[in-house]
């Protein structure tokens, strides 16, 4: 967790330090190689949001009632199938660097890695079918699901200059925000709150996570190696079009001439960067992210206050605070 987050987790930052040593108990020791790169990921100073999230919103629905050991498990279960996406995802990307940290696939190899993925994702589903709940199986299944389905529109959607925003919302759903809108609701779910509390906390977790890679995708035109973890302009340079690109393309048309010839010519990438740099783009993206974290703080009058309902709420400022 970095510095930035830890006051912000307070309410269940013990439940975050829990939630780490299960986690390396639950990759268990029979696949001492899977385990090593699993171990290696949950050590990489990640800030463990998304089991952060479903354990606020377990914490703000159970009121005044402890955690169940089901909603512990949630909380596990969420943050070993977003491992076991990153793990996939640095594959397909060809990733050497996250979070400053080499990827398990530049430490183990390629066909490691997979399989190291493929272990977190069935491990996972294993533990959710012991949750012995189907709606939330239902829920978390989804989830494997858009992650597969949203790494085939990024891979099919490179340099395609005619995908729309709407695409690239639909895209980042299953990517990112899908996973915090129905962990979110599963915690509500399993806190027998309601269907009003669960479909709130389900908007929550989709435009708090649409807002989260927003700002992710900003980022990479004005961050640093040292604070995005990766190299700045990596994510353009593979021809993955973000929102701040979408609004440069209603600006700058010789963007599109760059981006169509996939930055063939020695300075085409640092002019493509400079356009998106000068226009507006970068500002109506960090609009469209402001937008969405406010929705994901009207998702949250539906429950009782509570520390934790603060924090969820802090949350929805802190995704955005990052630009600044």
């Amino acid at each position: 967790m970095t510095s930035s987050t830890t006051s912000l987790l307070t309410p269940v930052e013990n439940d975050l330090n829990i939630l780490t040593d299960n986690l390396k108990k639950l990759i268990g020791a029979r696949h001492p190689i899977l385990g090593a790169a699993a171990e290696h990921l949950f050590e990489a100073g990640g800030k463990r949001i998304r089991p952060a999230i479903v354990l606020l919103a377990s914490r703000a629905t159970m009121s005044d009632h402890d955690l169940t050991e089901r909603h512990r498990r949630l909380a596990e279960i969420t943050e070993m199938i977003h491992t076991a996406s990153l793990v996939h995802d640095d594959v397909v990307d060809e990733a050497d660097l996250r979070r400053n940290v080499e990827t398990v696939n530049s430490l183990f190899g390629d066909r490691i890695a997979v399989l190291a993925g493929d272990f977190l994702f069935a491990q996972s589903s294993w533990l959710l079918a012991n949750l012995d709940n189907l709606q939330v199986v239902k829920l978390l299944s989804e989830v494997i699901r858009d992650f597969a389905e949203g790494e085939i529109m990024q891979s099919i959607n490179r340099f395609d200059i005619d995908a729309s925003i709407d695409c690239y919302l639909d895209k980042t759903y299953y990517k990112t925000a899908s996973l915090m809108a129905n962990s979110a609701k599963a915690a509500a779910v399993l806190s027998d709150a309601g269907s009003d509390i669960e479909e709130n906390l389900y908007s929550y977790g989709r435009n708090l996570g649409l807002a989260f890679q927003i700002v992710d995708d900003i980022l990479d035109f004005t961050g640093s190696t040292e604070v995005l973890g990766k190299p700045a302009g990596l994510d353009l340079a593979s021809g993955k079009l973000t929102s701040p690109v979408f609004y440069a393309l209603q600006q700058e048309p010789y963007l599109e001439i760059l981006i169509e010839r996939k930055f063939a010519e020695a300075e085409d990438l640092n002019k493509a960067l400079e356009l998106i740099r000068k226009s507006n783009g970068i500002e109506q993206a960090r609009q469209l992210a402001k937008d969405l974290a406010y929705k994901a703080s009207q998702s949250l009058s539906c429950l009782a206050p509570s520390s934790s309902k603060d924090a969820l709420h802090e949350l929805t400022d802190y995704a955005v605070s990052r630009l600044y």
